[in-house]
């Protein structure tokens, strides 16, 4: 791959994201924020960041752009993407801009566009706010007119109020779990630990520190758990939790130390949320079937959609949902809000266990045998969706023996097992998502996606 094709620009349903000062820049950073600022037709903007490096930098960008089209900027410094997101929905403001790259590591950086009702565009509005941009005709107000005063807020108390609503907080403070947390430096930092405490919990925390560079890669998973683990089996902890940059995505750790695979964060949550109601639960056509075996075990439906937050979020409304999330680790508690929130996340796994006195591990063992094989192929960006395209057309669309669903990407499921190829989101890659009853089979499925599509 030539050098520098995996610096793209990536703009989509997740927002605008890039490596910062090769294609994330001020003056196109500049130019977004006016078109959302005039998107919204101005009146207040919420604004947060996570803490890495480029986010001052980004953020002043930011709030000259929307101050150019006559909006009033409101700071809410470092702090989780949801605790913005609910403050939005509460009626606020017109809407928010969250500088984040969540998972992505540290050169990356993002734009998340967040609606009046706290929820991320739709994809229709994304489209919308990309003719904005693309028209650069937007318009700017005189100099009197600019607003003077940068406000400032505190979006992390409300949120704590709002979790607090919805949590059993006597049962949990009457169990005293013991977690150990990792946030990474992010700025979960500034919520998770002090949710925990709230809870009656007993701390264990490590890189809780959002004024220093991230300790690991952001993304939440099974690769990045090492220090959570040792913490858990050095403090004898319940459990352990790994969070990323912006408080979306959580992957845990078993008080036995085991570092799990974020796809378990959304079966274990439903089995949770199923446990005190029923209902669908909706996901993307990208995660592990146990969700649906959980379901199924509880009586209740799974939904089906392309992946991203937008789509998971509509589709919570639509079927009035009792959970949504992704097998990125990322799941929605719709009491709480209807978007991705790790520390509603954690509020419901920890009741659950408070209220069964059951093990994580134990929750694990109960769900049945599942492998999930995962492979991103790097891809330079202008043959991504070509790429893509030949795959689908090696394909077509039936495949002996299998069901072919072309809802997002690819996906060819056996009876035994499935394997998924679509583009990403957020970064300049095919990602290849296989899972079958036993390893070897899913790297099998891996491997036959893997010969048909030629990077």
């Amino acid at each position: 791959m030539p050098p520098g094709a995996m610096e793209p620009l990536k703009v989509g349903i997740t927002g605008v994201r890039g490596v910062v000062g090769q294609t994330l820049v001020p003056e196109l950073v500049v130019r977004f924020a006016e078109a959302f600022g005039a998107y919204v037709d101005g009146g207040e903007v919420l604004l947060c960041r996570d803490p890495r490096p480029s986010g001052p930098m980004l953020q002043a960008a930011v709030t000259s752009g929307l101050l150019a089209v006559g909006c009033r900027v409101t700071d809410l410094g470092i702090c989780p993407t949801p605790s913005l997101q609910l403050a939005v929905a509460r009626g606020e403001a017109r809407g928010g801009v969250s500088i984040t790259g969540g998972h992505n590591p540290p050169e990356w950086n993002a734009l998340k566009f967040v609606r009046e009702d706290g929820l991320y565009l739709s994809a229709i509005q994304g489209e919308e706010l990309l003719d904005v941009y693309h028209q650069a005709a937007v318009q700017r107000v005189g100099w009197d007119r600019i607003s003077t005063r940068i406000g400032s807020r505190d979006a992390i108390e409300p949120h704590l109020r709002a979790l607090l609503a919805h949590t059993d907080v006597e049962r949990l403070q009457r169990q005293k779990l013991r977690v150990a947390v990792d946030c990474g430096n992010g700025s979960c930092a500034r919520l998770v630990p002090r949710w925990l405490l709230a809870l009656g919990c007993e701390v264990l925390p490590i890189n809780d520190d959002p004024t220093l560079p991230f300790s690991r890669l952001p993304e939440p998973t099974a690769a990045t758990a090492s220090q959570a683990r040792a913490v858990v089996l050095a403090g004898r902890a319940d459990l352990g939790l790994v969070l990323d940059a912006d408080g979306e995505r959580l992957s845990l750790v078993d008080e036995k130390g085991q570092a799990l695979s974020e796809e378990l964060t959304l079966p274990l949550a439903a089995e949770a949320a199923l446990s005190r109601r029923r209902g669908p639960v909706v996901t993307n056509v990208s995660t592990s079937g146990l969700v649906d075996q959980v379901a199924a075990r509880h009586g209740a439906s799974v939904v089906r959609t392309p992946v991203g937050q937008a789509f998971i979020s509509e589709a919570i409304l639509e079927h009035q949902a009792v959970l949504g999330g992704e097998g990125n680790g990322a799941v929605a508690v719709p009491e709480v809000q209807p978007t991705h929130d790790s520390a509603a996340t954690i509020g419901l796994l920890l009741e659950h266990l408070a209220r069964t006195g059951t093990t994580l591990s134990a929750l694990v063992a109960a769900l049945p045998p599942a492998a999930v094989c995962k492979l991103a192929l790097p891809v330079a960006p202008s043959l991504l969706f070509s790429l893509m395209q030949e795959f689908r057309d090696r394909l077509g669309h039936s495949v002996e023996g299998a069901q072919v669903d072309h809802t997002d990407g690819v996906k060819v499921a056996w009876p035994d097992g499935w394997v998924h190829v679509r583009a990403s989101n957020t970064q300049s890659l095919l990602r290849v998502i296989a899972e079958a009853r036993t390893l070897t089979r899913a790297q099998e499925l891996l491997e036959w996606a893997r010969e048909r599509v030629k990077p």
